[in-house]
């Protein structure tokens, strides 16, 4: 049944392309996974935070590869990606970035970090989400990319506010961590807006 708007782009938008590998700044690049990632994967899910805010663990390091290859299929399928940030002088994962719930009908995803204990602190999960977001406006074409994360987690409500990711409201008892039923801020970009603005109340965005 045809739709009256028509999609915002059309299906292969994402598979036609090859995964990408990002420069971020002098200090990180964002690339596919690999399998030899699969310790720095396993730790990743191995951290009480990281357990905290994305409910999930990884046992094994069977089950850490298996969370890599799997993200090519979500490829192909057009519904998530995701990359490891990693440094640029010897290549070692400290962290995640990726689009979940890609819908390329409405032009809409919805963005994903988490950072490695020991890379916290510079800025990281900002840096690599800013880059993300141009690539994703810019290549992709994506009209609509969204930031959510629970009320509890400010950290990540200060990154949504530095990359200029308006807070648009909250989404009551929304997802469900392992403590319970979270309430979600949900924060967005345009890719019409302009950058290191606040959509919502003009303001410029921290540095």
């Amino acid at each position: 049944m045809p739709t009256l708007a028509g999609p915002a782009l059309p299906a292969g938008a994402l598979r036609g392309l090859e995964q990408p590998r990002l420069t971020v700044d002098d200090e990180l690049v964002l690339r596919p996974w690999r399998v030899d990632d699969a310790a720095a994967v396993r730790a990743a899910f191995d951290c009480p935070a990281i357990q905290r805010w994305h409910a999930r663990r990884i046992d094994s390091d069977d089950e850490a590869r298996e969370w890599i290859a799997g993200w090519a299929g979500r490829w192909a399928d057009e519904t998530d990606a995701s990359w490891a940030v990693v440094g640029s002088r010897d290549g070692a994962p400290v962290g995640q970035i990726g689009l979940r719930t890609v819908s390329l009908s409405e032009g809409v995803a919805q963005l994903s970090y988490w950072v490695l204990p020991a890379a916290r602190g510079g800025g990281v999960a900002g840096r690599a989400a800013r880059a993300m977001a141009a690539w994703t406006f810019g290549t992709v074409g994506l009209h609509r990319l969204e930031l959510r994360h629970s009320v509890a987690n400010t950290a990540s409500c200060r990154v949504a506010g530095r990359l200029g990711f308006g807070l648009e409201g909250t989404a009551r008892g929304s997802t469900l961590h392992a403590d319970g039923w979270h309430d979600m801020h949900v924060h967005a970009r345009l890719r019409t807006d302009v950058a290191g603005v606040n959509p919502v109340d003009g303001a410029a965005a921290e540095g």
